[in-house]
């Protein structure tokens, strides 16, 4: 990666964006994602799991992020329900009904499969308490391996999805010059009483509870390798005291999705998140500039560890 004004981008991104301007270069449909800001109550006031996702990934590798994952084309499959209708779903993300429950399943599926949380009951009032045994660990797996969907799952437990447990909180889309796009919309949910999260997921080598404050700080100090969205998003949790507080902030948030927009002009690019000014960057150089050998960046998997206020194992308040 590069820097200018503080900012990391990727190499290739000015010559992927001066391609898609001149129409050398079509964007790709975005592949639709969900991700949950899982949250609990710590001494110091909420706290957030985040893991970091191994170098080896194609897509983000090496930064820290929310347990999710793109949508199964089976997550639309019908499912056990609770809590808020398909219908008012679809109102608030902004999709129709088949839609918003595949993304409402992919939350629930990708919190289960990275972290080993389950938001789901056996009945509208109620919250699985336990995941840990060894059939529980199979049934991850299985659906981590796409052997298993996730509403064969969910029936074959006699289990419902509790859709009431989680909150919209914010949608991205990766910008039009990326060659994998996802469209994504972000949740916030609090760990259920009696479960715990696990570090069971093949595509993080570290998980981590931590306040969004020291987060937010890590990144700014360059010691955690964080996406627009993810600092974008952590920044938005530091004024509450509490997971609860969090959640019903959720009810007044807009999910106006936030896209990149890139400017061209005669000095360089300027790239902007609308709503984000934190993140406008300037990459010098006109349109007929050479593509640079910028100096590397540190590497992700180099970065030092979060000091987390908390073990990454934990209960539920």
């Amino acid at each position: 990666m590069s820097a200018t004004n503080g900012q990391w981008y990727p190499p290739e991104w000015p010559e992927r964006i001066r391609a898609l301007a001149s129409g050398e270069l079509t964007a790709v449909t975005p592949r639709r994602a969900a991700t949950v800001l899982l949250l609990r109550d710590g001494t110091a006031g909420p706290e957030v799991h985040m893991l970091r996702r191994r170098t080896s990934m194609a897509f983000a590798g090496g930064v820290y992020a929310y347990p999710g994952g793109g949508v199964d084309v089976r997550d639309e499959r019908p499912v056990g329900w609770a809590g808020p209708s398909r219908a008012d779903w679809a109102r608030w993300l902004g999709t129709d009904e088949p839609a918003a429950q595949a993304i409402v399943c992919a939350a629930v599926r990708e919190t289960f499969e990275e972290a080993g949380v389950l938001l789901a009951g056996s009945s509208p009032g109620t919250v699985v308490e336990d995941t840990t045994g060894e059939d529980w660990e199979a049934d991850r797996a299985a659906l981590v391996a796409r052997e298993l969907s996730f509403a064969d799952f969910l029936s074959r437990r006699g289990l419902l999805l509790r859709s009431d447990l989680l909150a919209p909180w914010d949608r991205w889309i990766t910008p039009e010059f990326e060659p994998r796009r996802y469209d994504t919309w972000f949740f916030a949910a609090v760990l259920p009483r009696g479960q715990r999260t696990r570090d069971v997921s093949t595509e993080a080598d570290r998980t981590v509870w931590i306040r969004p404050a020291e987060a937010a700080a890590g990144h700014d100090r360059g010691e955690l390798t964080m996406m627009p969205p993810t600092i974008a998003t952590l920044r938005r949790l530091q004024p509450y005291a509490s997971a609860a507080e969090v959640l019903a902030a959720a009810a007044d948030r807009e999910l106006t999705p936030v896209l990149a927009v890139a400017e061209l002009r005669d000095d360089g690019i300027v790239l902007s998140w609308p709503g984000n000014d934190e993140f406008t960057t300037h990459i010098p150089g006109g349109p007929g500039a050479p593509r640079s050998s910028p100096d590397p960046a540190p590497s992700p998997a180099a970065a030092p560890a979060p000091s987390p206020s908390a073990p990454a194992e934990g209960t539920g308040a």
